[in-house]
C-alpha cells in the first residue's frame, strides 16, 4: 500500500484542506475525549464532515484508491477467503482475488497489522482499498450475516467432537447458539419458513423467501440430531419419539421482534425432517388499501365486509396471504359497537379489541365446537380460520343465515371452486346459495426489485399469453446487491373477487360445474387472478413469468 513519506495526522489534514475551522476542531476534540469516542466519529456526529469526505481525504493523502461498497457486488468466493471474526475485528472485507493477490477494503489506511493477518490467513499478497467504516460494517453484516457464524459454531462443535445429541451439558450452549443463529439468519433474510432436511451424507437447509425455497448454509448432517432435539425441546415435543409426526410451537424474542414459531416434524429415512414457520407477532396489520386490490375490486370487497350478515370466503393455497387479508378486513370493521370473535389455528397476530381463540384439540376445542360456543356469545362478526370439514361448514353457514357476518378461508384454486368445494363437503346447495356473499381468490407474486428494475419488450411466446397490445412494455430485475441477484424483493397480492349474483345463486342451487360458474362471473365483469396479475406486470410491480407461475391456465 503506497504511503506518503510523512503521514500527517487527521487534525492537520482537516485544517490544511479547510474542512473545519480551528475552533470547530478543538471543540470536537474536547467532546471526543470526554465521551471516549474517536475524533472521526465525533466530527461526523456533529455534521462537520461526512464519512465519505474523510475517506476521500485520507485516500488522497496516502495515495490509495477508494471503493463504494454500496454499489459493488462481492462474490461468495471472495468472502470465503477471510473469516468473519477477522473481518469484524479489523474492520475490513475482502473484495476480490486476482491470481495470488487479494484486494480488501479497509477503513484505516495505517492498519498494517490487519493486512498482515489477511496475508497470513490467505497465503496471498494483499492490496488495500479505502472505504468508510460504516460501509464496511454494513457489508460485513450483509455478506457474512448469521451464515458465517453458523459455520463457525458448527466447526467449533466438530473440533470438540460433539456427539450428535443435545443432552450433554458441555454441548448445550453451542447447540442452543446454533439454533438461535439459524432463526436469526432466516429472519434477516425475510424467510417465512425454515426447512431442515437430513439426507444421505448431508443435511440440506433451505429458507422459503418470497414464496420460493432457497438453499442456505446450515448445520452439517452429524449435528442434525442435536439441532432437532433442541428445537423439539423449545416446542415442548417428545424428543424420544422419532417415529411419528409431531407439531408444536414456541415463541422467541429477537432484537425488537417477538417471533411465534410453528414446528412440524416427520420421520424420514435419514432422520426427522423439521419445518419451522416464522410469524412475526409485532408485524403491523396491513390496511385494505395496502393489500393490492384494484380500485373497483376494493370497493366491492369493502361493501361485502360491511354487510350485516352472510359468509365471505377467501381462497388460495397455503402461504397465499389469506389470513393477512382477513385480518385487514377485521381491522377495517372493528368498532366498539361490534362484538368480533375469531377461532384460529394458530393465532398469527394479536388484534386489539377482538376476542381471539386458539384451536386446542386436546381440550376438544375445535373450529366446530368453538363456533357453537361463539353463537352463545352474542357475536356480530365471526372469523373461522379455515373451513376443513362439513360440520364446520354447516355451522358457519347457519351462523351466516341467522344474522351474523362470517369470514373464513378455504383451500381451492379459484373463486368458483370454493362453491363446488362446499357442495363436495356435503353442504346443501340451497344453503350455500343463500348464505355466501362472495369469494375472493388470491395469490402472492414476487415484486420486481426497485433498485435494478428495467423495462424490456417481452418475447413473442409471453406476449401470446397476454390480452394486450403487441408493443406492450413490461419490467424485470437485472439482479443487484439489494435483492441478492434475485431480481425480486418482497411480494404483493393478486386477486379475483366473485360476487354472488342471482344467476350464480341459481347455478349453485342446481349444482352447476365450477367452470360454468366461472364463465358466468367473467361475463359479468369478474377480473380473474391472471387478469389482475397481467395488469400488475404492465405497471412494473411484478413480471409476466411470476404471473404465469402462480396462476393456472384459463
Amino acid at each position: 500500500m503506497p504511503l506518503a513519506r510523512q503521514a500527517k495526522a487527521l487534525p492537520e489534514l482537516l485544517l490544511e484542506q479547510k474542512m473545519v475551522s480551528p475552533e470547530q476542531l478543538q471543540a470536537a476534540q474536547a467532546q471526543a475525549a470526554s465521551r471516549s469516542l474517536p475524533l472521526k466519529q465525533m466530527l461526523i456526529q456533529q455534521g462537520l464532515v461526512t464519512e465519505q469526505d474523510l475517506t476521500n481525504l485520507l485516500a488522497d493523502h496516502h495515495g490509495m484508491a477508494t471503493i463504494d461498497l454500496t454499489n459493488y457486488l462481492i462474490k461468495p468466493e471472495a468472502i470465503q477467503l477471510v473469516p468473519e471474526s477477522l473481518a469484524r475485528k479489523q474492520t475490513l472485507i475482502p473484495v476480490f482475488k486476482i491470481a495470488d493477490t487479494v484486494t480488501v477494503a479497509v477503513a484505516d489506511p495505517l492498519n498494517f497489522f490487519a493486512l498482515d493477518e489477511v496475508r497470513l490467513k490467505t497465503k496471498c499478497e494483499v492490496k488495500a482499498l479505502l472505504a468508510g467504516e460504516t460501509a464496511i460494517r454494513q457489508a460485513i453484516d450483509h455478506y457474512y450475516g448469521a451464515a458465517g457464524t453458523i459455520k463457525e459454531v458448527a466447526q467449533t462443535l466438530e473440533a470438540a467432537q460433539a456427539p450428535p445429541k443435545a443432552d450433554g451439558a458441555a454441548q448445550e450452549t453451542p447447540v442452543i447458539q446454533l439454533v438461535n443463529l439459524l432463526i436469526t439468519q432466516a429472519t434477516k433474510e425475510g424467510a417465512s419458513d425454515i426447512h431442515l432436511e437430513p439426507g444421505e451424507g448431508a443435511c440440506r437447509t433451505r429458507f422459503r423467501i418470497d414464496g420460493l425455497l432457497q438453499e442456505v448454509t446450515g448445520p452439517p448432517q452429524h449435528l442434525h440430531s442435536a439441532v432437532a432435539s433442541r428445537i423439539k425441546v423449545l416446542a415442548n415435543l417428545d424428543i424420544a419419539e422419532k417415529r411419528k409426526p409431531q407439531d408444536g410451537r414456541f415463541r422467541q424474542k429477537l432484537e425488537q421482534k417477538e417471533l411465534d414459531l410453528r414446528v412440524s416434524t416427520i420421520p424420514t429415512q435419514f432422520g426427522e425432517k423439521i419445518v419451522l414457520r416464522l410469524l412475526d407477532s409485532t408485524t403491523v396489520i396491513l390496511g385494505l388499501e395496502q393489500l393490492g386490490f384494484a380500485p373497483e375490486v376494493l370497493a366491492q370487497f369493502q361493501g361485502l365486509i360491511h354487510a350485516p350478515n352472510g359468509i365471505l370466503l377467501v381462497t388460495g393455497p397455503t402461504g397465499s396471504g389469506k389470513t393477512t387479508s382477513l385480518y385487514a378486513a377485521l381491522s377495517a370493521i372493528n368498532t366498539v359497537e361490534k362484538n368480533i370473535l375469531t377461532i384460529e389455528d394458530p393465532i398469527e397476530y394479536q388484534l386489539a379489541g377482538i376476542s381471539q381463540v386458539q384451536v386446542n384439540p386436546k381440550a376438544e376445542l375445535t373450529f366446530a365446537s368453538a363456533l357453537r360456543a361463539f353463537l352463545r356469545q352474542d357475536p356480530d362478526v365471526i372469523m373461522v380460520g379455515e373451513i376443513r370439514d362439513r360440520e364446520t361448514a354447516e355451522i358457519a353457514i347457519q351462523a351466516a343465515l341467522t344474522g351474523h357476518l362470517v369470514l373464513s378461508t378455504l383451500h381451492t384454486n379459484d373463486a368458483s371452486g370454493a362453491l363446488t368445494r362446499l357442495i363436495d363437503m356435503g353442504v346443501e346447495p340451497f344453503l350455500i346459495a343463500s348464505a355466501v356473499l362472495g369469494i375472493v381468490a388470491q395469490r402472492l407474486v414476487r415484486v420486481v426489485c426497485p433498485k435494478c428494475k428495467t423495462a424490456f419488450r417481452p418475447p413473442a411466446d409471453l406476449l401470446q399469453e397476454m390480452p394486450t397490445a403487441a408493443d406492450a412494455q413490461v419490467f424485470r430485475g437485472r439482479g443487484c446487491k439489494a435483492c441478492k441477484q434475485r431480481g425480486y424483493k418482497g411480494r404483493a397480492g393478486i386477486f379475483e373477487l366473485l360476487p354472488m349474483t342471482e344467476t350464480i345463486r341459481e347455478q349453485v342451487a342446481t349444482k352447476a360445474a365450477s367452470h360454468v360458474i366461472r364463465e358466468t362471473a367473467r361475463a359479468a365483469g369478474m377480473r380473474t387472478l391472471r387478469d389482475d396479475g397481467f395488469a400488475k406486470a404492465l405497471t412494473g410491480q411484478t413480471t409476466l413469468e411470476e404471473v404465469l407461475r402462480v396462476t393456472k391456465l384459463e
